[in-house]
């Protein structure tokens, strides 16, 4: 069975959030956070807030690893 491609989120019945990344448990958040999160996540683009809420975005050094000597390819 293939994974699930990016990120999903589960709202359970206690009020708490779970995350998940191609089917991997990435965070769980509860109380006021979850509420934040569905909140946030309802007013833009789901995946970047997801990957936002659980730290899995990018830092912004891709592009200067890109052009490195190891990384060109010959």
């Amino acid at each position: 069975m293939p994974r699930p491609f990016g990120f999903t989120y589960d709202q359970r019945p206690d009020g708490s959030v779970t995350i998940t990344h191609q089917g991997r448990s990435a965070g769980t958040l509860r109380g006021a956070r979850a509420e934040k999160f569905l909140a946030e996540v309802g007013s833009g683009d789901a995946q970047l807030v997801m990957a936002r809420w659980t730290g899995a975005y990018k830092h912004g050094n891709e592009r200067m690893a890109r052009n490195h000597p190891r990384n060109r390819g010959f």
